[in-house]
């Protein structure tokens, strides 16, 4: 594709986001989000395969439904309360049917199976940025419409963190993995979100440090099975070791940066009196930590791969820049170290 029409395109992105970042009107609000999906639509089909394809029409189908609920409702809103305001949503029916549009517009479960299908169906850069950016303007709508109904926010958390953490258990095919991590840590932070907003942007940078990490580390490699893992030991010894800390810290292992958040949500969780929220929480992630070791040990404890040479493609050094990979490598296993000063400022 062009240079010059891949800039346009990521001005297009970073423009429906501004937008709607800077909006307190729902049609602006709605109007950006239309433009971050028209944006990115060119960037996962350019490659012109099959299956690119039929990724981008489910995908843009999926918005196009999301962005139809949401206009609606925010018309039913206007017509019932006579605001337009994005912060007065006083009536229950059009609070609920936005809370459902941009759960679908994320991927959170029960509606989120269209995320792993198109996950699959894009290259890995593509994907990086459905699974980072695509996320930043829903939840700014997220944090600012205040949700009356709490009790649907806490059942699409759970449900999202327990279906993220199952449909990874079979997989090896590394974007659907990523997919489901992203469902399960999208839900962690909807079961927060109305109790402490700050807590949930922790969440939210914090995935996205890890899984840019992650999306990263399988680019270097030119990955995308399990399988396909096992040659990167000989390739980038380094890279090998570091995978499982990223991966653990994914799992929200202590003493890794993935813990900070998993261990003040759960806390901010019991302080709530939800203790049986917290719990099955907290066994959600199990789940999602068994998949994450299965790309460990496919990765480093797997003996040298001589009986699948037939079946591997000939692997050769990456010549991608390495300083983004070191950075967020480090932020995403060194950060647990400011956990007192991060509540200390989520406190004030």
């Amino acid at each position: 594709m062009n240079p010059y029409i891949i800039a346009t395109l990521l001005f297009s992105l970073g423009l429906g986001t501004t937008i709607t970042f800077a909006s307190s009107h729902w049609l602006l609000a709605w109007m950006g989000l239309e433009i971050n999906t028209l944006a990115i639509i060119p960037l996962m089909a350019h490659n012109h395969h099959p299956r690119a394809v039929e990724a981008t029409t489910k995908y843009f189908l999926t918005q196009a439904t999301a962005a139809a609920v949401l206009l609606f409702a925010s018309i039913s809103n206007a017509w019932v309360t006579g605001q337009w305001d994005i912060s007065y949503m006083t009536h229950p029916l059009p609070n609920t049917l936005i809370i459902l549009a941009l759960s679908l517009k994320i991927g959170l479960a029960p509606l989120h199976t269209w995320m792993p299908e198109v996950l699959q169906g894009l290259d890995l850069t593509t994907g990086l940025i459905l699974s980072t950016w695509q996320k930043l303007a829903p939840f700014y709508l997220f944090l600012q419409i205040a949700p009356m109904n709490y009790t649907l926010l806490i059942v699409l958390g759970l449900f999202s963190t327990l279906v993220g953490g199952w449909g990874g258990l079979n997989q090896t095919q590394l974007r659907k993995i990523l997919a489901y991590s992203s469902i399960a840590h999208l839900g962690w932070m909807i079961l927060v979100l109305q109790f402490s907003p700050r807590l949930t942007l922790l969440a939210l940078l914090t995935y996205f440090v890890m899984t840019f990490s992650l999306f990263m580390v399988f680019k270097f490699n030119n990955s995308t099975t399990l399988n396909s893992l096992t040659t990167s030991w000989a390739k980038a010894p380094a890279l090998t070791a570091m995978l499982p800390l990223i991966l653990l810290s994914l799992g929200g292992l202590p003493p890794l940066t993935g813990f900070l958040p998993k261990w003040m949500i759960l806390l901010e969780l019991t302080k709530q009196s939800l203790a049986l929220i917290a719990t099955l929480a907290a066994l959600s992630a199990l789940l999602s930590l068994f998949f994450y070791l299965r790309v460990s040990y496919a990765m480093t404890l797997t003996i040298s791969p001589n009986n699948t040479t037939g079946t591997l493609p000939w692997r050769l050094n990456s010549h991608l820049p390495s300083t983004p990979l070191a950075l967020a490598a480090s932020l995403t296993t060194c950060l647990l170290p400011i956990a007192p000063a991060t509540m200390a400022l989520l406190a004030s």
